[in-house]
């Protein structure tokens, strides 16, 4: 356990607390957290915000430094109490702070507003501790302080909430679907630097977040609607020798280890007086009490604040922070202020190492100079899991970024801070344990250098490198959203169009994952553009061939649907443009598949015809040229056409075959942001062929690995949707019952969306809740059934197989007979086509055990069509033994559905086999 949380002294955590902060320290997003502990995120919340106020800590970064290293039992080590020591005491404010307890309770948005170094934000934190216990049932803070870009407001403020992006949805609308139903406050501290971008996220938040309130901290009001400005007081100064502004200097005096006389307070009322009661101005004099003494202090002051006449008392209060800092500056030795401007860059918590780097000075040197200035109160000190950081408050911050100006470094030391920043980019790999964390720490200073660079021409090929780094880090972080952004950046940084087209390439794969056709068409568009430009027609013809089959792949994920007549036409373009290029002709040759496959499906009109088969032989030939030109994305697509011609066609077990040949093709390709979405994609239509052939150990395996992927953590419902249509066939109820607290969180959290391909995992869980007998729970989940959109597989595939499953099991014989009525023949097969071999094996079992005429027909029938399909066969097997009268026969497919993962079966046939094994199958 590492020495700087040794234990003085415990915190009453719960194991269950434990195992959530440990979680959060390894930054793992509430989603995340709740998949793992098989918790809703609502619960994961509340531990967390137990957490905030049992360790007295500000917000979920500061938490993660509580958080303990797993002990060798991999359970979490007793936790400190302490506060960081970033946080010293809080003195005074009573007044203040009551008024703002009172506003937050009656206004929606408040902003505390004054000039800096006033003390906002110990106030903000302040109420926001009161209110937490008193007020709301949630209350988070947010410090903007690192935020840069106004478009990262909202990343800033789900990184705080515990939220990833869900696919599907920007980030805005995921912390608007977190806060839509909280009684919460949300405290945004330090909005100035980046006022025009909270602006807009509030006000979309207080319009669709009835419940919610929001404290800001700011030097100038939001000009938002609800907004009561409060405007932040100095510290009283002194009334009958009493005041807030003399306990504070008393109070950080006695922090450097100096004990003042009581008869001295009439002299530090005068030090305050000249300080406009302003906290961080006293402070920093205080800091100097234990060299100076109250004379030295007053004779420092004296000269500098005496210039202070005239003006707005607001301006004059800036001032006299201003005096106080060149007052505490000019004490500093000429190595110290050196240092001080040039720390000045760093917007995170930083460390000795990395200010040496940037100093360009002795790491030893720097270590030495960094106490100096934190023993002035200049910086702030803390504790982390990655060793001693150091802050600087922003106002000392953006003093010392004019410091900077002033000596003519500004430029030389950003450069210096830029080279440090793409330094750490580079070492930042997922094949280290703690790069989650190693990120965190260091992402707010990449994007602050960031934004320098891109505003240096100088600076074009640095800013092209650390868009392009920060892209990569960013899509694996699961930040898929900036990942995007930063990928367009790094496009329009380029120095040369093929490259701007290549990045334009890897933005529209991550609005591929991110389920946002339209970006992926403009993206695309400009890629084929940039191409052109740079005389590429074939990497144009790629482009363009890619629009079409992205268009009838996922057709569902475009705002604007492309008709038919533009899709036909960038794929004539594509041909025109691709020339002899081998690379391109595949991708023309992979769209054309698609083309034929999208027109089968819609001359057909339901009934497959002569198309099927050409469309198989296109898709087909499609395949083998993506692999003979060494292509594994172009080959995935190619094989994605194959399945969906195969499975229109009925056949289940070449469309298994073709799905798991997908996944070993991207086994082994390359972690990108393209090779991402196929493989997510694949693994799905994997687990879900799976089951149509009866291979639940793979439709397991395949959904598991589904579930598993950190892509998926905000989208639990589609994560683990055909997990649990897997568990539901194998009776594993416990995985079932579990994975649909998981589903339907993440269903509701996501704006319950109805859609089509969720309903297979929610008609499996209503079975499971009717196999158990629990109609309430049952009767919930075919509510959610019903607010899907239910196509005709509901009727006539899943719907029937479950539905049927629970009738044999209740022995509604009848009621079973009738909902599998339809002869096989009379469904077509791309509506059933995974559940085809469970529909006729459930049919021929219905008509058995109700002692149908056509029993003997119908098994006769099920042995030919599932013939290679093992669940199923022994399904149709089992029912033909019960026909025969033959329970030696019946028994032994117990076995069979026990080697096959499919226990309920297993046990289903002890009972139907009577005898003295029917207890142990009850």
């Amino acid at each position: 356990m590492r020495e700087d949380w040794a234990v003085t002294a415990t915190v009453d955590i719960s194991p269950r607390e434990g195992e959530v902060l440990e979680l959060v320290g390894a930054h793992f997003s509430n989603a995340e957290i709740a998949a793992r502990l098989s918790i809703s995120v609502r619960t994961v919340e509340s531990h967390v915000s137990s957490l905030l106020r049992k360790l007295e800590v500000p917000d979920r970064r500061a938490l993660a430094h509580r958080a303990p290293e797993p002990t060798s039992t991999g359970t979490a080590a007793p936790v400190a109490p302490a506060l960081p020591a970033a946080l010293t005491s809080y003195v005074g404010r009573s007044g203040e702070q009551a008024a703002l307890i009172e506003l937050i309770t009656t206004r929606r948005e408040v902003t505390a507003v004054g000039p800096g170094g006033v003390g906002k934000t110990r106030l903000a934190l302040a109420v926001a501790a009161e209110a937490a216990g008193n007020h709301f049932d949630a209350v988070w803070y947010v410090d903007l302080v690192p935020v840069t870009d106004p478009e990262m407001i909202a990343t800033a403020i789900a990184a705080t909430l515990g939220l990833g992006e869900q696919p599907g949805r920007d980030i805005t609308e995921s912390v608007i679907a977190a806060l839509a139903d909280r009684h919460a406050l949300l405290v945004l501290d330090n909005c100035e630097q980046v006022l025009d971008g909270v602006a807009l996220v509030v006000e979309r938040l207080l319009a669709t977040c009835p419940q919610l309130t929001v404290l800001a901290t700011s030097r100038a009001q939001l000009m938002v609607p609800f907004e009561h400005v409060y405007q932040v007081p100095p510290l009283s100064l002194p009334v009958d020798g009493e005041s807030d502004a003399v306990a504070l200097f008393l109070e950080r005096a006695a922090a450097v280890g100096s004990t003042l006389d009581p008869a001295a307070r009439e002299q530090i009322a005068v030090i305050c007086e000249r300080l406009d009661g302003m906290a961080l101005a006293i402070e920093l004099a205080a800091a100097r009490y234990r060299t100076l003494g109250l004379d030295g202090i007053t004779a420092a002051l004296s000269h500098p604040l005496r210039m202070l006449t005239g003006g707005f008392r607001a301006n004059e209060r800036h001032r006299s922070v201003r005096a106080a800092l060149d007052w505490s500056h000019a004490l500093l030795d000429p190595a110290d202020q050196a240092l001080l401007r040039r720390i000045s860059v760093f917007v995170a918590p930083f460390t000795a190492f990395a200010a040496a780097q940037v100093a360009e000075s002795d790491e030893f040197l720097v270590a030495d100079g960094l106490a100096r200035l934190a023993e002035q109160s200049l910086l702030v000190v803390t504790a982390s899991p990655r060793g001693t950081a150091y802050r600087a408050l922003e106002t000392i911050r953006q003093y010392g970024t004019e410091q900077l100006a002033t000596a003519d470094e500004l430029g030389a030391v950003r450069d210096r801070h830029l080279r440090w920043c793409l330094e750490q980019a580079a070492g930042l790999t997922a094949d280290r344990p703690d790069w989650r964390a190693g990120f965190d720490a260091v992402a707010d200073d990449l994007r602050s250098a960031l934004a320098w660079a891109a505003q240096e021409p100088e600076q074009r090929a640095n800013a092209y490198r650390l868009a392009q780094r920060l892209a990569e880090l960013t899509f694996t972080r699961t930040l898929i959203g900036e990942s995007q952004l930063r990928y367009e950046q790094a496009a329009s940084y380029a120095e040369d169009p093929g490259a701007t087209a290549a990045e334009l390439r890897n933005a529209a794969a991550v609005a591929a994952c991110r389920m946002r056709g339209d970006d992926l068409y403009r993206l695309y568009r400009a890629a084929a553009e940039a191409d052109l430009r740079a005389g590429s027609t074939e990497g144009a013809a790629r482009d363009l061939a890619t629009i079409a089959i992205t268009s009838y792949r996922f057709a569902g994920r475009f705002v604007r649907r492309l008709p038919v007549e533009e899709t036909d036409a960038l794929i004539a373009q594509a041909r025109e443009l691709a020339g002899q290029d081998q690379a391109a002709q595949v991708m023309v040759a992979v769209a054309e598949a698609g083309q034929a496959l999208n027109a089968a499906i819609i001359t057909a009109e339901g009934h497959p015809g002569n198309a099927v088969a050409d469309t198989i032989t296109r898709a087909e030939r499609a395949v083998e040229s993506a692999h003979s030109a060494g292509d594994p994305l172009a080959e995935s697509i190619a094989l994605d056409v194959l399945t969906g011609a195969q499975s229109w066609a009925g056949d289940t077990f070449a469309a298994a075959a073709t799905t798991q040949r997908r996944i070993t093709l991207l086994s082994s390709t390359p972690v990108t942001p393209a090779a991402t979405h196929e493989l997510i994609e694949a693994l799905g239509e994997a687990a879900e062929a799976s089951l149509g052939t009866g291979d639940l150990h793979a439709a397991r395996q395949w959904a598991a690995q589904l579930a598993e992927h950190p892509l998926l953590a905000e989208v639990g419902h589609r994560a683990t949707s055909w997990l649990l249509v897997a568990d539901a066939f194998a009776g594993n109820v416990d995985q079932v019952l579990s994975g649909s607290v998981r589903f339907l969180d993440a269903w509701r959290r996501a704006g319950s969306p109805a859609r089509a391909s969720l309903g297979p995992a929610v008609a499996a869980v209503a079975m499971v809740h009717g196999l158990r007998g629990d109609e309430d729970a049952r009767r919930e989940w075919l509510e959610i059934l019903e607010q899907l959109d239910t196509p005709p597989e509901e009727a006539f595939g899943y719907g029937a197989v479950f539905d049927t499953m629970l009738l044999l099991h209740h022995g509604r014989l009848p009621e079973a007979l009738e909902r599998i009525a339809r002869p096989p023949s009379e469904i077509w097969k791309w509506v059933t086509w995974i559940w085809h071999h469970w529909y006729v094996a459930l049919r021929a079992e219905a008509a058995v055990l109700a002692g149908h005429p056509d029993a003997l027909a119908r098994v006769t029938e099920a042995r030919t069509i599932v013939a290679g399909n093992p669940l199923a066969a022994a399904q149709v097997a089992r029912a033909a033994a019960l026909l025969d009268g033959d329970p030696d026969a019946v028994r032994a497919t117990a076995a069979i559905f026990d080697s096959l993962g499919c226990h309920y079966q297993s046990e289903r046939t002890l009972i139907l086999a009577a005898g003295n094994h029917t207890q142990h199958g009850s």
